[in-house]
């Protein structure tokens, strides 16, 4: 389990699509900007509420299957996104400038890779996750916060993951049967 450092930890879920940057590149580089948040309450939470220390699920979207593929810690709070400002980035913004920057960004360093993709379809069977927002009917933001429990169960899994991967059994995480 990922060493949670102060009770005043919060907990996220950030998307990104793993053809632009996924978790494996993260685990080579071990830390990266995270740029191209162009949605104003997802810009909200890095710059009001993100704050260093923070742990973050780190999901896939768009790809076969999107799901929760591990975690990543905030390493660095808000600051400017200088991509806004960039006419090459595909992420400019003609309204953003140095000195009225509109766009935020974090930096994020590696924790852990799950051995297994956490399928959202696997997500929705767990009752322990009702309320994780990624489950909520039209969720489509990039950042969302997660409660303490969702993040820990979600971490249980990951974890079941690499053990099952080692051969060793447990019982702890177990989905509802459907009849």
């Amino acid at each position: 389990m990922v060493g949670h450092m102060a009770s005043n930890t919060q907990y996220w879920l950030m998307k990104t699509e793993p053809s632009v940057f996924s978790i494996d590149d993260l685990q080579r580089e071990g830390f990266s900007e995270w740029e191209g948040v162009r949605n104003f309450q997802a810009r909200n939470f890095m710059r009001d509420r993100m704050k260093e220390g923070d742990l973050v699920l780190f999901y896939h979207s768009n790809a076969k299957p999107s799901g929760i593929v591990g975690i990543c810690r905030i390493c660095r709070e808000a600051h400017a996104d200088f991509t806004a400002w960039d006419k090459d980035s595909p992420y400019y913004d003609p309204q953003a400038t140095p000195d009225h920057p509109i766009w935020m960004m974090v930096e994020v360093e590696f924790v852990k890779k799950f051995s297994q993709v956490i399928a959202l379809s696997e997500l929705r069977k767990y009752p322990q996750l009702e309320g994780l927002k990624i489950l909520e009917k039209g969720s489509r933001l990039s950042i969302t916060p997660v409660e303490k429990k969702h993040f820990e169960f979600v971490e249980s899994l990951g974890q079941l993951r690499v053990e099952s991967d080692q051969n060793i059994c447990s019982s702890q995480a177990q989905p509802t049967q459907s009849t």
